[in-house]
């Protein structure tokens, strides 16, 4: 009888060890993103698109959704993101055919809805470009980990006009599941002097690894 549940306790614990270990497994999959190890909630937000639509927590259901927070007038960051992510969108679309591609305006004063229009159909018209007042977009971003800040290049130091100015903003990518929740940030690649630059082959190698988990 004591072999007996020896045997079973043994053969429990092992089978406990086994899903354990796949459970720790699953909540490591990727290599380059930081993944999540629970989703985090976006709190409620309502933005509009280029299009006019009202873009809110809804919108993000059944998507895998890539924001990204940038304007128009952005000498580099911006462009270069945007155009890899058309060069990987393909593959994206392959991983998980519900993707969609989220440009945030973090500068309402000079994109108009008529200009991310023109600016986001530039790089894909799938991907869509979405804009609010201050009062919107702080919140939103915060709640994704992320950061913009407006220093205003005034004429009196500068000899600029009041509307020439830089947006400091961050570089990252964020990965909402169809849950509507954060799933992961993916950071640029930093070096010093350079641009920060997304690497598409790595993002697509890590959403690849997440999306297989659902």
């Amino acid at each position: 009888m004591n072999k007996v549940v020896t045997l079973i306790v043994a053969l429990g614990a092992l089978v406990a060890g086994i899903i354990l270990f796949a459970q720790l497994d699953k909540k490591a999959p990727v290599d380059f993103a930081l993944h999540y190890q629970q989703a985090r909630e976006v709190k409620p937000f309502e933005l509009t698109d280029h299009l006019g639509n009202s873009f809110n927590n809804a919108s993000l259901k059944e998507h895998w959704s890539w924001v990204f927070f940038g304007y128009t007038s952005c000498p580099d960051v911006c462009p270069t993101t945007l155009q890899e992510m058309n060069f990987i969108y393909d593959e994206l679309k392959a991983i998980a055919n519900n993707s969609q591609v989220l440009l945030v305006s973090v500068d309402p004063k000079r994109d108009s809805q008529e200009k991310l229009a023109s600016y986001i159909g530039y790089f894909n018209p799938e991907f869509k470009a979405l804009h609010g007042d201050h009062g919107r977009l702080f919140p939103f971003a915060r709640n994704l980990g992320l950061m913009y800040a407006i220093t205003e290049a005034g004429s009196d130091n500068h000899g600029e006009s009041p509307t020439s100015y830089l947006v400091d903003h961050s570089a990252s990518l964020v990965l909402i599941n169809p849950a509507g929740r954060v799933e992961a940030i993916f950071k640029p690649k930093q070096a010093l002097g350079e641009v920060p630059v997304i690497e598409g082959d790595k993002l697509v190698s890590d959403f690849a690894k997440i999306v297989a988990l659902y």
